[in-house]
């Protein structure tokens, strides 16, 4: 699998993470493409800046959806 094109932002917990995380592992695993998550519990900055929009995504470093994933869009936004 290639380097990480997509970010899942989010926290324990948390159903609408769940379901954005299956989203985007199916996508990227459709796709071939590398995705990480990382956990604003462990980290004040992105709890700063995301508390409110969880679960977020970035596609290639950039936000692209909050609340809830789109998998049409996000498709879109890889290829």
């Amino acid at each position: 699998m290639s380097e990480s094109r997509i970010t899942l932002i989010g926290k324990p917990g948390c159903h609408l993470c769940d379901e954005a995380r299956a989203v985007v592992a199916q996508v990227a695993e459709d796709l071939g493409v590398g995705w990480t998550e990382l956990d604003i519990t462990a980290d004040q900055r992105l709890a700063d800046e995301y508390w409110e929009q969880i679960p977020v995504t970035l596609v290639d470093g950039k936000r692209h959806d909050f609340w809830r994933v789109d998998e049409a869009r996000l498709r879109a936004a890889l290829s």
